[in-house]
């Protein structure tokens, strides 16, 4: 498969580099922890290494150093269509190089080949309670299909080492996300269809088969949405909740499945993968609250009075970026071509010509701009996927592009088992204490 023999190449390039700059300059320091990173979660502390992707302040994500721009333009796309193939990126992230179509469809024909899911999960999904949410089941699916991982399998057999703990991570990897379309989908039909499936129509790419297996397959807008959606959300370094929770129980040697079904709970929090939800309940509130489509004055009145009971605006601000999110914009442009009259949409659009100045005059924002989450459920809405605790799912299914390419690297690499020193709060006083003193 050139996919694995691409990684193989690099391989010792890569480890000569690592083991060079560790051995060598180990001692450097490339940042300092204060008290109030230590108890703020760690924000801003420089302690973890991806060369997969990077949040530029200035230029948003770059996956594989491409930002969202470069990479809807490169990337390799279907007959036809306006967006990129998913095996495309996924190849990107793997491998560091745009690929051809021809590779992008190798990745996308190694997913054929592996989407089969097996009868277990869906009697494990189906033996759950009529009300389990839908990220429950996500995280349950994945576990139930850690039963056939080739990670266990040969490290249980004596068949691994350190040298080729990523051949097998590679394995699973391409099987995990193979599985993915057909996952969520079986999920939202159980959860929203009666159980209705669909039979899958092998000709369609990765992202289309994922909206056809949920009854879409009549909309190539739908589609095109679903393989935008799926480039912007796979990756956002390694810092993130479901990135350094996929990490962490990784490092154990834990096989992809346990890794992810851990990043996966980790996004299901409201701090996290729950925002494009809280997003769209504000808009629709915006609408329910005036007779007809609100005035800019309006609009400004209600952004006020969110802030003024102490609420927050979602959607708008970021931990990094200082300018618009690339990822929002990319979908802002979808939504112009797609849907201009659509009238939530068009709330949307004038939130973010609102919202940015009347957070500027707080005063204390870093970042008034929006992010992906203030646009990413108005899409949905508008193709007519409505069930909010459903958008995570499509999320998790993204970001498992990203964390799971970032875990084969990590055991092809050797990253050794993650573990942090704890500090009591007397120690912490104390050292305090002795700052105050030296000063």
């Amino acid at each position: 498969m050139d996919l694995k023999e691409k990684i193989a190449a690099q391989l010792p390039d890569w480890r000569a580099r690592v083991t060079k700059l560790v051995k060598e300059t180990g001692d450097v320091k490339v940042g300092e922890v204060n008290i109030g990173q230590v108890y703020g979660g760690m924000r801003s502390v420089k302690a973890l290494v991806t060369d997969i992707s990077y949040v530029d302040p200035n230029e948003g994500i770059r996956l594989r150093g491409y930002t969202i721009p470069e990479l809807l333009e490169k990337l390799p796309r279907p007959a036809g269509a306006e967006m990129p193939y998913a095996g495309g990126l996924y190849y990107l992230l793997l491998v560091g190089e745009i690929p051809t179509p021809e590779q992008a469809m190798e990745v996308e024909n190694e997913w054929k080949k592996r989407n089969q899911l097996p009868a277990h999960v869906e009697q494990v999904l189906r033996s759950m309670p009529a009300g389990t949410h839908p990220m429950t089941l996500f995280s349950q699916g994945l576990l139930a299909l850690q039963t056939d991982s080739i990670f266990v399998r040969d490290y249980e057999a004596g068949l691994l080492n350190k040298e080729n703990y990523w051949e097998a991570a590679l394995e699973d990897s391409l099987n995990l996300t193979a599985k993915l379309p057909g996952l969520a989908a079986l999920i939202y039909n159980l959860k929203y269809r009666g159980g209705k499936q669909e039979k899958p129509d092998t000709a369609l790419d990765w992202s289309a088969s994922f909206a056809q297996l949920i009854g879409k397959g009549d909309d190539p807008g739908y589609m095109d949405l679903m393989r935008l959606y799926f480039v912007i959300h796979s990756d956002h370094e390694s810092g993130n909740v479901s990135a350094h929770a996929t990490h962490l129980v990784g490092s154990a040697l834990s096989d992809v499945y346990y890794a992810t079904s851990a990043g996966m709970n980790g996004l299901a929090g409201p701090l996290h993968g729950l925002a494009n939800q809280d997003c769209l309940k504000w808009l629709l509130d915006v609408r329910a609250k005036f007779d007809q489509f609100p005035t800019r004055d309006q609009l400004e009145q209600f952004a006020w009075d969110t802030l003024n009971a102490g609420q927050v605006i979602p959607g708008y601000g970021h931990a990094v970026l200082r300018k618009p999110d690339p990822r929002f914009m990319a979908q802002l442009e979808f939504g112009l071509k797609h849907m201009a009259d659509d009238e939530l949409f068009r709330l949307v659009n004038m939130v973010y010509e609102v919202v940015p100045g009347v957070l500027g005059q707080l005063g204390k924002v870093k970042n008034p701009w929006p992010n992906v989450d203030a646009i990413s459920g108005t899409l949905q809405y508008h193709y007519g996927v409505r069930e909010f605790d459903f958008y995570t799912v499509m999320f998790g299914v993204s970001r498992i592009l990203g964390v799971s390419a970032n875990l084969v690297w990590a055991r092809a690499l050797g990253q050794p088992i993650e573990r942090p020193k704890s500090l009591t709060t007397a120690m912490l006083e104390q050292i305090a204490e002795s700052a105050r003193v030296a000063a």
